[in-house]
């Protein structure tokens, strides 16, 4: 079967239930890859009719909203033993310096840091279970939760979405231009990379030799120096 016709086969409404719960997932303090999966799934949707892009925005948007909510509730109920029993689990995403990191920036943005931390990474993690355990009021953190869930789902939704249109018009008009340009780039990344690697890998054993070499050099050197004791 062809790549675009088992496409065509995916019921949308399953598209919309995974979009949905990995945001919400990821809002409420798991750690998942929700960016890549709204971005996937916005491409897919430009390039499948059946697939809504409003919907799949709305169901992006409900994700986000609702896992906040449901961190900061946790988090509020949980407070700092919470946040101690995470870093156990999921040291690579709570360690105690990424905890210290996202509450500077509460601290110093306030509710702003909701709204924000909906762009980033980490702080898209922490925004709702550090929101309750630092007590913010649910008012404020709530209007800052729905306005960054509607800009970033809903403006991450539509951004990619035309973006695939416009590809996919393009690619139809120049598709073997278009394969063998990307086949090209990602040719000449890869040498780019491994040349990179080789030239650090040489770096390295040089740097350590030069280093021993300084040390080893320092008590000989000084020992020609040395004025005899008198007798």
């Amino acid at each position: 079967m062809h790549i675009d016709h088992w496409l065509e086969t995916v019921p949308a409404v399953s598209v919309y239930l995974l979009v949905g719960v990995v945001i919400g997932l990821e809002s409420l303090g798991i750690p998942l890859p929700g960016e890549i999966i709204l971005v996937s799934a916005s491409l897919l949707a430009a390039s499948q009719d059946h697939i809504n892009p409003y919907i799949l925005g709305a169901s992006a948007i409900a994700g986000a909203v609702i896992g906040d909510s449901i961190g900061y509730l946790i988090g509020h109920k949980g407070g700092q033993p919470l946040l101690t029993w995470l870093g156990r689990k999921f040291p690579k995403h709570f360690s105690a310096e990424h905890v210290a990191t996202a509450e500077r920036y509460f601290q110093k943005w306030g509710m702003w840091a909701v709204f924000v931390g909906r762009f980033i990474a980490l702080l898209r993690i922490f925004a709702g279970p550090l929101a309750g355990c630092l007590r913010m009021p649910y008012w404020k953190f709530l209007i800052a939760n729905v306005l960054g869930g509607i800009v970033w789902a809903g403006g991450t939704t539509a951004v990619i979405y035309s973006v695939g249109k416009v590809a996919e018009d393009w690619l139809k008009r120049f598709s073997w231009l278009g394969l063998v340009a990307a086949l090209l780039f990602g040719l000449g990344s890869m040498l780019m990379m491994k040349r990179r690697a080789k030239k650090s890998h040489a770096a390295a054993p040089e740097a350590g030799s030069g280093a021993e070499a300084a040390s080893g050099a320092g008590p000989e050197t000084a020992e020609p120096n040395r004025v005899p004791a008198a007798d």
